[in-house]
Order: structure tokens, then sequence, then C-alpha cells
């Protein structure tokens, strides 16, 4: 057996993006960072670093992309996620929550983004 090949697998981070392209998937996956109850520090900030790596980046001029990229980094800077998660603790308090959703300028996509955001939510 000396000639058998080790099967190959795509890694986690190539699946995450690809399914990241999805932006109903996209919206929900930022939520869910965004309810988080303990958050990591970071995470928050990769969470966004994914979701623009599937499509904010592709669809943007690398000029463009530079730009984006470090208006990310302060807005998720340490003290702008704390201050991020410190409004999702207050929207929480009151009974609401802070929700990422896909842009109303696609009419179908977005009729179906609450049928399948609504069925993410009760799994």
């Amino acid at each position: 057996m000396k000639n058998a090949k080790m099967p190959t697998s795509d890694s986690y981070q190539d699946y995450l993006i690809e399914a990241l392209k999805d932006k109903i998937h996209a919206a929900a996956y930022l939520t869910a960072h965004l309810e988080d109850e303990e958050p990591q520090p970071g995470l928050l900030e990769l969470a966004f670093s994914n979701v623009f790596e599937s499509l904010g980046k592709p669809n943007m001029s690398a000029d463009d992309a530079k730009l984006h990229l470090e208006k990310l980094d302060t807005l998720l800077s340490p003290e702008g996620s704390a201050t991020i998660y410190g409004l999702a603790s207050w929207l929480k308090a009151v009974g609401l929550k802070l929700t990422v959703a896909v842009d109303a300028g696609d009419q179908a996509e977005q009729q179906s983004s609450v049928v399948e955001l609504a069925q993410v939510g009760n799994v």
C-alpha cells in the first residue's frame, strides 16, 4: 500500500468563507456573534472579517478593500467591540436585540431571508 494516498479535505476556513457568500447565512452568523453572552476578545472582529472576505472583498478594488478593512479595524478595536457588546446587552435588558439583516435592495432575497432566518432561530 505504498501508493495509497491520504484523502484530502477542505479546511473549515474555506468552507466557512464559501458558506458566508450566502447573505442570509452571513447575517445569521453575525447576529449569533452579536448575541454572545460571554464574548471572547477578537471573535467579533474575526466574524466581521470572515464576512468581509466572503461578501466585500471579491466585489471591490484592492484600494477600496483596504479602506474598508481599516474602518473595520477602527470600529472593532477593543473599545469599539466593548461598545457594540454593551449596546447589545442594553437592548437585551429592555427586551430587544441587535441583529444583522440582508439589505432590502433585493426584495425577493429579503423575503426569503426572513423565512430562512426564522428557521435558523428555531433550530
